[in-house]
């Protein structure tokens, strides 16, 4: 037989309520922060995610599904949402519209990783992007937006985080730390951080190596290092979450893990997601237009861990009620019964009252048996003697009563019990 491919999963009819809930939830949060979707391809030129992502990074090293398609052209499966939505940004002139531009998405992504918990290759993620806005504000807002919708899906033990790692000016003053800090250490680092030394030290800090982070964890601080400007657009950024009464720490120790990120950095972290801990994570880069070859425009947003989240609502109790069955279920004894069943149904279905029928040529027991097991609120009863009278017999399966209601007031009356 042939199986799931390794890292990918299933979600059957009976599990996919709890992802509605979460799009539902994203959704209508984004929305309420005048964020529209946007909708990329699943998979890019190679060369997007190379600029975009950047070269020093796992994901482009050894993480992404990269092959030649019929032309000979190298493309890969998106191993996350941003680069894509930039493309998009520039190669639609959206720069020249109204700013700033707010989009989120929902998407699945593929990176080639060792599966764990909550981290798979196949994964789904749900985040936001706003173009265009440099000033502290536009960091607060995507934020509080992320706080706002962990709090919607009933999360209390999600803690945000934040830091700064300033701009490209700053950060150079402070590469120079880093690299006359670990350079005596470098021997002791793994082959990956010796790497990163010369290319970028600062993802040494984000290494998850144990070694290198008992070595990373003397390291000097970003936030010794920023600027004046980027100093004080940290401190309006504290200080408007302060205000909105949004909760957070400061954690020098964040960096992120991609290279487009500069000066505010955040990350909402859960004991309950796995060994990385984060659930959803984002900051701001200014700079990643200009990588892909377009003009500087100032860009802030974020990325959620479908499956994580998942794994904490159920870790907190968060997890919404499993869908019921059908509103009503139509019970025909006979086949003349059976028809006008099936017609009612259709009838009802129109009203938006979802239904079932017999498609099996069950008895009525049995079909009785079929509805409680799906879960369905009513069952309506159908014989001989409820054709000849034009009504029939609908009894509530929670309340185990039962009444007789005319064919022309079913719908009304299965609206007014729901």
């Amino acid at each position: 037989m042939i199986q799931i491919p390794k890292g990918c999963k299933d979600v059957l009819p009976s599990q996919v309520y709890a992802w509605h809930k979460l799009e539902d939830t994203a959704r209508s949060v984004a929305q309420a922060y005048a964020f529209k979707e946007i909708r990329t391809p699943v998979f890019e030129h190679t060369e997007l995610f190379a600029r975009g992502v950047g070269d020093t990074t796992d994901i482009v090293n050894k993480e992404m599904y990269t092959f030649l398609d019929k032309g000979g052209r190298s493309v890969t499966l998106r191993p996350e949402g941003t680069a894509g939505v930039a493309r998009a940004f520039l190669e639609h002139g959206l720069a020249g519209g109204v700013l700033p531009f707010k989009a989120y998405y929902l998407i699945s992504a593929f990176r080639y990783e060792r599966p764990q918990a909550g981290r798979l290759r196949e994964f789904h993620q749900f985040g936001c992007e706003l173009y265009g806005a440099a000033g502290a504000a536009a960091d607060a807002e995507i934020i509080s937006l992320a706080d706002t919708f962990l709090k919607k899906l009933g999360l209390k033990e999600v803690a945000l985080q934040i830091n700064s790692i300033g701009c490209k000016h700053c950060r150079a003053r402070y590469h120079e730390a880093l690299k006359a800090y670990f350079a005596p250490h470098i021997g002791e680092m793994c082959g990956d951080c010796r790497s990163r030394f010369e290319k970028n030290p600062m993802r040494i800090l984000d290494c998850k190596e144990e070694g290198c982070k008992a070595i990373a964890a003397g390291a000097p601080r970003m936030l010794e290092y920023l600027c004046d400007d980027c100093r004080a657009h940290f401190e309006s950024v504290k200080n408007l979450l302060s205000k909105a009464g949004v909760g957070f720490t400061v954690n020098p120790s964040i960096v992120r893990g991609l290279d487009y990120y500069s000066r505010t950095v955040f990350e909402f972290v859960s004991a309950a997601a796995g060994a990385q801990g984060t659930v959803l994570g984002g900051g701001r880069y200014d700079t990643l237009l200009e990588q892909m070859d377009g003009k500087s425009v100032p860009a802030v947003g974020f990325a959620a861990g479908m499956e994580r989240l998942l794994m904490v609502m159920e870790a907190e109790n968060c997890m919404p009620p499993a869908d019921m069955g059908a509103a009503c279920y139509l019970a025909g004894m006979d086949a003349p019964s059976r028809e006008k069943a099936f017609l009612l149904a259709e009838e009802l279905r129109r009203e938006g009252i979802s239904c079932e029928v017999d498609l099996m040529e069950r008895s009525v027991k049995s079909q009785f048996k079929y509805a409680d097991k799906t879960g369905a609120r009513f069952v309506a009863v159908l014989g001989e003697r409820e054709l000849a009278e034009g009504a029939a017999q609908v009894k509530d399966m929670r309340a185990s009563s039962s009444e007789c209601v005319k064919f022309e007031e079913l719908a009304n009356y299965i609206q007014r019990r729901l």
